[in-house]
């Protein structure tokens, strides 16, 4: 499997999660934001301008790699 075929899912546990993706390359930003409510879920990936995610709130997030928990 390609790692770009590669997605996540972040499931909120709480209303106001924000998810914020970073860009790719040597001056990282943000470059796009999604506020999701409690039991919203959002499935997403890594593309050539997404190269990281901040996940800010009570949320689970699960990958190929496992599944983790925001702290509260």
């Amino acid at each position: 499997m390609n790692s770009k075929d590669d997605f996540f899912v972040i499931k909120a546990e709480e209303d106001g999660v924000n998810v914020i993706g970073l860009t790719r390359g040597t001056d990282t930003r943000f470059h796009h934001s999604e506020k999701l409510d409690k039991g919203e879920v959002m499935i997403a990936q890594f593309t050539e301008h997404t190269s990281a995610v901040k996940v800010r709130g009570k949320a689970v997030i699960q990958t190929s790699h496992g599944e983790l928990r925001t702290e509260e």
